[in-house]
C-alpha cells in the first residue's frame, strides 16, 4: 500500500512544537546580520591572503584555444625569440607555464604588431566612435540578467575590449561578482544623477532670474554632487581592463529623490541624466563598452540604464511564465518611452523644434538556463513569435556553471583543472556562443556607423 502524502496527519501539537517564538521588526535586523556574514563568508572565498580579489592565470592551452587565435608551438616559439615579452610561471620545473590577463593582454598586442593581418588577433574597434552602451534588463528577477551581464563583461575583457561595468541594482550582485565594496550612495551612479539634476537647476534659476522671479537653492547634497565626476565613482577591480561603477543598498533611495526632483523642475530631462553624466565626463572615449546591470523593475534607474543604451538584451527563460512577464516587460517599455516621446514633442510642435525620439541600434531577448531536453518545443514557440529578437544563442545550464555560482565567480573565472577539460569546454561554450552573438551585433553596428561617417566626410 503506498504511503499518504506528507500534508496528511500533521500532529498540530509536533506543529506548535516546531514553530517558533513569533518575529518583529528587530528580528529583521538579526536576519540580515546573518545574511551578510554569510555572505562574507561567501565572498572572502574567492579572496587572496591579502584580503583581495585575484583573478586566476591562463595556461598556454587555454590561450591558445580560447584567447589568441595562434598554434601552440608557434606561440612558444614566439616567446622563446622574444625575452622581453612575459614568459609566463610553472608551478613545477619544466611543467606548463601560466600568465596573467595582463600578460595576455600584452602578448596579444604583440601578435596584433607583428603577427599575420589575416588574423584577428586585436577586436574590431573603429576609431573616433564612442563606447557601446549595453543595458541588460528585464522586470522579472531570476532570470539571469545580472549572470549574463557579467560574463559578457568578462568575454568583452578576455577579447581585450576595455569596459566598464555600471550596477544599477541595489542589491549589488554584479558589485559582488567583481568584489567591489561601496560604502554608500556616494560610491554609486546617484552623484551623477544628482550632478546632472543640479546643472538643470542652475539653468532654470538662470531663467527664473531673468524673469525676476527668486531662484530655488541647491540642497547640501547637490551642492557636494555638482563638483562629482564620473571619475569619482569609478573603480578598479581584479579584472586588469574592466572598471566598476558599483552599486549598494542606499542607491535605491534614487528612485524616490528622481521624482522629487522632476516635480521641482519639470524642465530636468531625468532619462538622460546617466547618459548625459557619462558623455560629459569623457567616459565614452575610455572605454570600448559599458555594461548597464538594471534592478528588475521598471523604475527610474532601469529608465536611466534604457535611455542610455545602444544595445538592449533581455534575458529570459523558456517556461510560459517568463514568456509572459517578458511580453509584458516589452509592453511596459512602449508605454513608458512613449509617453516621455508624447510629453516632449506636444512641446516640440508647439515651438516648431524638431520632435526626439528614443532608438536602439539593436534588441535582443536571450534565453538563459535553457535545457534542451525539457525545454525545446517552448524555445522553438518562443522563436516564432519573436523572430530575430531572440538570440538564436540559448544559454544551457552546466555543472560548471552551478559550481561557479556556489563560488561567488564567474565561469570564466573558474579553473579549469577543476573539472575535466569536456566538462570546461562544454560549460563555457554556452557563454562563448552567447558573446559571439553579442559581438556580432557590436560589429555589425560599429561598422554601419563607421561607414555612414565615412560618406558624410565623402559628401563634404
Amino acid at each position: 500500500m503506498s504511503s499518504l502524502p506528507p500534508y496528511f496527519n500533521i500532529s498540530p501539537e509536533k506543529a506548535l512544537d516546531d514553530l517558533g517564538d513569533p518575529k518583529g521588526t528587530a528580528d529583521f535586523s538579526a536576519l540580515a546580520d546573518a545574511c551578510a556574514k554569510g555572505r562574507a563568508d561567501l565572498s572572502s572565498r574567492g579572496l587572496d591572503e591579502t584580503g583581495t580579489r585575484t583573478l586566476r592565470l591562463f595556461s598556454t592551452w587555454e590561450i591558445t584555444k580560447y584567447l589568441i587565435p595562434v598554434a601552440p608551438a608557434h606561440f612558444r616559439r614566439v616567446l622563446r625569440q622574444n625575452p622581453n615579452l612575459p614568459q609566463g610561471t610553472s608551478e613545477t620545473e619544466g611543467g606548463a607555464k601560466w600568465f596573467t590577463l595582463d600578460d595576455v593582454l600584452r602578448l596579444r598586442a604583440h601578435f596584433g604588431a607583428e603577427g599575420s593581418k589575416a588574423k584577428e588577433y586585436l577586436p574590431y574597434r573603429p576609431k573616433g566612435l564612442p563606447a557601446k552602451i549595453v543595458a541588460v534588463a528585464n522586470f522579472k528577477g531570476g532570470v539571469g540578467k545580472t549572470s549574463t551581464a557579467a560574463h559578457l563583461a568578462m568575454s568583452a575583457a578576455l577579447d581585450g575590449y576595455k569596459v566598464l561595468v555600471v550596477d544599477l541594482d541595489s542589491q549589488g550582485s554584479m558589485t559582488s561578482i567583481f568584489g567591489g565594496k561601496v560604502e554608500d550612495e556616494w560610491g554609486t551612479v546617484f552623484p551623477l544623477l544628482a550632478r546632472h539634476y543640479a546643472q538643470a537647476l542652475r539653468a532654470e534659476n538662470q531663467r527664473r532670474m531673468d524673469r525676476g522671479e527668486a531662484p530655488q537653492p541647491l540642497d547640501e547634497t547637490l551642492s557636494e554632487a555638482v563638483d562629482m565626476t564620473a571619475q569619482d565613482v569609478i573603480r578598479s577591480t581584479h579584472w586588469p581592463n574592466i572598471d566598476l561603477i558599483g552599486a549598494q543598498l542606499n542607491l535605491y533611495w534614487s528612485e524616490f529623490q528622481i521624482p522629487v526632483w522632476r516635480m521641482a523642475t519639470r524642465g530636468w530631462k531625468l532619462w538622460e541624466a546617466l547618459s548625459g553624466s557619462l558623455e560629459a565626463d569623457g567616459v565614452l572615449d575610455d572605454y570600448d563598452i559599458v555594461f548597464v546591470d538594471t534592478p528588475p523593475a521598471l523604475g527610474y534607474l532601469t529608465i536611466n540604464g534604457l535611455a542610455a543604451a545602444d544595445i538592449l538584451l533581455v534575458p529570459f527563460g523558456a517556461s510560459f511564465l517568463e514568456f509572459d512577464s517578458t511580453g509584458r516587460f516589452f509592453d511596459m517599455l512602449h508605454a513608458t518611452f512613449a509617453s516621455i516621446e508624447e510629453g516632449e514633442n506636444m512641446a516640440a510642435r508647439a515651438l516648431g523644434r524638431d520632435e526626439m525620439r528614443f532608438e536602439w541600434d539593436a534588441v535582443r531577448a536571450v534565453l538563459t538556463r535553457y535545457d534542451g531536453s525539457q525545454q525545446a518545443e517552448m524555445a522553438a514557440l518562443i522563436s516564432a513569435h519573436m523572430g530575430e529578437v531572440l538570440s538564436p544563442h540559448r544559454q544551457d545550464f552546466t555543472a560548471l556553471i552551478g559550481q561557479a555560482g556556489e563560488q561567488v565567480h564567474g565561469i570564466y573565472e573558474a579553473d579549469y583543472r577543476d573539472f575535466n577539460r569536456e566538462t570546461y569546454a562544454r560549460g563555457r561554450a554556452t557563454f562563448d556562443e552567447t558573446y559571439a552573438g553579442f559581438k556580432k551585433l557590436l560589429l555589425g553596428i560599429w561598422r554601419r556607423e563607421e561607414l555612414d561617417a565615412a560618406a558624410e566626410q565623402a559628401a563634404e
